[in-house]
């Protein structure tokens, strides 16, 4: 006799994802969305977003694994990194994010970002 499906948890989606392709191939051919976390979440504060919010799905997504949270606040002109297990990191013009550990080797200077 088969068993009802266990419920989901709720989803949190953010404004860009990206998953590994290993772990897309893994999966299969997939209706709809992907069954996991992304890897990368990236999430742009938007002026109706209130900060506590916003803090409340980078705490989500890193209870979820998604190896690394990138908010861009347009109105700080800022970025803040969030990985698991390390304190989060606040970007400004003259800084250049770098997408590891999920993006070895990929860098942006963050004006770049707000050009």
């Amino acid at each position: 006799m088969p068993t009802a499906a266990a419920p989901l948890a709720p989803v949190r989606a953010p404004d860009i994802a990206f998953i590994r392709r290993e772990r897309v191939a893994a999966a299969g051919s997939i209706p709809g969305y992907f069954p996991g976390p992304p890897d990368l979440a990236i999430e742009v504060i938007s002026p109706h977003d209130r900060y506590t919010e916003v803090a409340e799905k980078v705490a989500d997504w890193l209870a979820a694994d998604v190896q690394l949270v990138i908010l861009v606040d347009p109105r700080r002109r800022s970025i803040t990194r969030h990985a698991p297990g390390q304190p989060p990191v606040t970007l400004t013009d003259q800084d250049t994010l770098d997408g590891s550990p999920v993006l070895p080797g990929w860098q942006m200077p963050v004006q770049d970002i707000f050009a």
